[in-house]
């Protein structure tokens, strides 16, 4: 690569980064207001948790299809922006939400505009980077999902912290609202510049096959292809989704956790999730990025799924360790760590699909796996979660054996899948596809 093309390729990057910070702020504000809301709306753990996922999950993975077979074909540039506009809006709508079906549709809007993004922004990346490097340069995206969930418990620990003991605000055009309305609005609306940005990055030209050759490839032969290769693809799709149920427990429980077996108020919560997120989180994902490479370089095409197996092996005891205490600095000195490794997979899982997919299936075929990864995790983790509280552990300190009882099982399922996926990723991988 030249020094220009790469400067304009890590410049794309970041401006995918920012979006993928957007995306996450709007995604995961949610949690920090599990409090408010229930009280608000009279509404369960499991109602909760269904918000936090399927809700959410749902929609943003069957639609990803569609649109991911979109941006095989069409400007990925211009369906990254539009998803960008959608969904700040559909965050915003949250904050205009009076009762528990409204907030739901406007849970299911964010979900439908989020989908337009991360299977485009695979895919340009893999045409921006040589092969050996995209493995790095996916995991920078993707701590994007880090940065943007620091910044959605700092800015709503904020919000809660001066509205604390405010029972209404009174703004003009909308009204009288809540304050955790307030907090929607608030990481909602900037997302709309951010659709802007989009028009300062080039569309990367497609690498592999011609583009009037590979624009008609159906879905049938996606799925040949996948069902073709199915050991690599499966042990893929169901080892690292299994494997992002501890960081999807962050994402949504944790701070209720804070909260009710530590003591901890929302607005504090969210500054000390804030800080463990936006330290320990781009250091592991970077981290699995950069021995993803590593591993790659010194001939091993099984690169990416070894660095899942040394997240499993570190994260599974400091899944159980971290959840079994009320002791603040035993629990935060563990929760670093555990963050940390659970990161690690978070960028090498989507990086491993572009060094075995052909180009213009590549959007697609990220899209199914985001369709495996988020409808197990959405049911295993939030949903799981919440049923649990409700159902088995139903007083306010039984939040840390839900946690322990649905985020531990799949670590070791997912090792060992992806420990079985090994051999065939690395003949796939050693194909030019």
């Amino acid at each position: 690569m030249t020094d220009k093309s790469l400067v304009r390729a890590w410049y794309s990057v970041f401006i995918l980064l920012l979006a993928f910070v957007f995306s996450f702020i709007d995604r995961i504000i949610l949690s920090l207001l599990v409090g408010p809301i229930k009280a608000d709306l009279n509404v369960s753990d499991s109602a909760m948790g269904f918000l936090m996922g399927l809700a959410f999950a749902i929609f943003y993975t069957v639609l990803g299809l569609p649109i991911a077979r979109l941006a095989d074909r069409y400007s990925r540039r211009l369906i990254i922006g539009t998803g960008v506009f959608l969904w700040s809006m559909a965050t915003a709508a949250c904050g205009l939400a009076r009762n528990y079906t409204e907030l739901l549709l406007a849970r299911i809007g964010i979900g439908v505009g989020e989908a337009a993004l991360s299977p485009a922004a695979y895919s340009m990346i893999a045409d921006l980077f040589p092969k050996e490097q995209i493995g790095r340069a996916i995991s920078v995206y993707q701590s994007g999902a880090f940065f943007g969930a620091a910044i959605a418990f700092s800015v709503g620990g904020a919000v809660i912290g001066m509205t604390s003991g405010v029972e209404t605000l009174d703004w003009p055009i909308v009204g009288s609202i809540k304050p955790w309305q307030a907090a929607f609005i608030i990481v909602g609306l900037p997302g709309v510049l951010m659709a802007a940005l989009m028009a300062t990055i080039r569309e990367p030209a497609r690498k592999g096959k011609s583009g009037a050759q590979a624009a008609s490839i159906p879905l049938d032969e996606v799925i040949g292809f996948v069902k073709q290769h199915r050991k690599a693809f499966i042990g893929h799709f169901l080892g690292f989704s299994f494997l992002s149920c501890p960081i999807v427990v962050v994402f949504t429980w944790s701070p209720t956790f804070f909260a009710r077996v530590l003591g901890i108020a929302p607005q504090d919560i969210g500054q000390i999730l804030g800080l463990m997120l936006l330290v320990c989180s781009p250091l592991g994902v970077v981290a699995g990025g950069w021995l993803s490479d590593y591993f790659y370089r010194k001939g091993h095409r099984d690169a990416p799924i070894r660095v899942g197996i040394i997240a499993a092996a570190g994260m599974l005891p400091l899944t159980m360790a971290a959840h079994l205490s009320s002791s603040l600095p035993w629990v935060l000195t563990l929760y670093c760590p555990w963050i940390f490794f659970a990161s690690m997979p978070v960028g090498t899982a989507p990086a491993a699909l572009q060094l075995i997919t052909p180009n213009r299936m590549r959007a697609q075929i990220s899209a199914f796996f985001m369709l495996a990864m988020n409808l197990l995790t959405a049911t295993i983790t939030p949903f799981g979660i919440g049923l649990a509280n409700d159902l088995i552990f139903t007083d306010a300190d039984g939040i840390g054996l839900s946690i322990v009882m649905v985020a531990s099982i799949p670590v070791p399922i997912a090792a060992l899948m992806l420990w079985q996926a090994r051999r065939s990723f690395s003949e796939l991988s050693d194909s030019d596809g």
